[in-house]
């Protein structure tokens, strides 16, 4: 069986950004990167699944798009038990919309016949959750999004999922598949030394955006800003009986909600 998991690099969320020269995109510097976390379910995952099936038999493949950065995030996977990665070197990825981002994948991928494709639901510094739906039409696979429990017997996968509102639903489906992890579907390892120290001897290829092809994009951003600071909240306490008449108070002075009332 051929496994196909992709990942993101993506910065610290708790950092600070700013918009870059372009204003169409985040400036990079003194940002820190690691791998997205949805991404991290995903490769969990696709190792237990690798780990269920006959390791002879299961071909388990990381994959990235990005600039020479993103290349940690494959030695990570690699490092957690994938068997070999693949670097699609863009310094402008973060132009891509999803859609370029998918067909980049299914460009590569429909060379390989991947029976299944692992991917995050979505990315934390994008968030569009567009990319994997989009690869499996590419592809022309079956897809289930925001997974929570998954198994795979017989050729059909079982997917719990999670709906709005909290609410689950389970869907079966046939290989071939793409497959978006949510949070909490399990529970990523930590990659061991031994483990880090073989997956440097493991294979990286690099491929160029050109080798494979760009779409036109569907949506292009127009400008990247950071919100418009505005006046901080106030803050009151004591009991609620003695409260409700400062905001009666604040709102008669401060807003038009009550004024002109008795």
């Amino acid at each position: 069986m051929k496994i196909l998991v992709c990942v993101k690099q993506v910065p610290d969320m708790a950092s600070k950004f700013k918009p870059n020269a372009a204003n169409v995109w985040f400036d990079e510097t003194d940002l820190a990167f690691r791998m997205n976390e949805y991404d991290e379910y995903a490769v969990e995952e696709a190792i237990r699944l690798k780990e269920q099936l006959d390791s002879g038999s299961a071909d388990l493949v990381v994959l990235s798009i990005g600039p020479s950065r993103v290349v940690e995030a494959v030695k990570k996977a690699l490092a957690m038990g994938c068997d070999r990665g693949v670097h699609i070197r863009d310094d402008e990825s973060y132009l891509k919309d999803p859609w370029q981002i998918a067909s980049l994948v299914a460009a590569y991928a429909k060379g390989e016949h991947f029976d299944i494709v692992f991917t995050g639901m979505q990315s934390l510094d994008r968030g569009s959750a567009q990319v994997g739906p989009t690869l499996a039409e590419a592809l022309g696979y079956s897809c289930v999004t925001t997974v929570i429990g998954f198994s795979l017997e017989g050729g059909v996968i079982t997917a719990k999922r999670e709906l709005e509102g909290g609410a689950k639903g389970v869907i079966r489906l046939k290989l071939p598949a793409v497959i978006t992890c949510q949070l909490g579907l399990n529970t990523p390892r930590y990659p061991t030394l031994p483990n880090i120290m073989k997956a440097r001897k493991k294979e990286i290829a690099v491929f160029e955006v050109a080798e494979l092809g760009v779409e036109n994009p569907r949506t292009v951003t127009e400008r990247f800003f950071a919100p418009v600071k505005k006046g901080c909240g106030l803050v009151l306490e004591g009991e609620a009986a003695a409260l409700a008449g400062k905001v009666v108070e604040i709102l008669k002075q401060s807003t038009i909600v009550l004024r002109g009332q008795p």
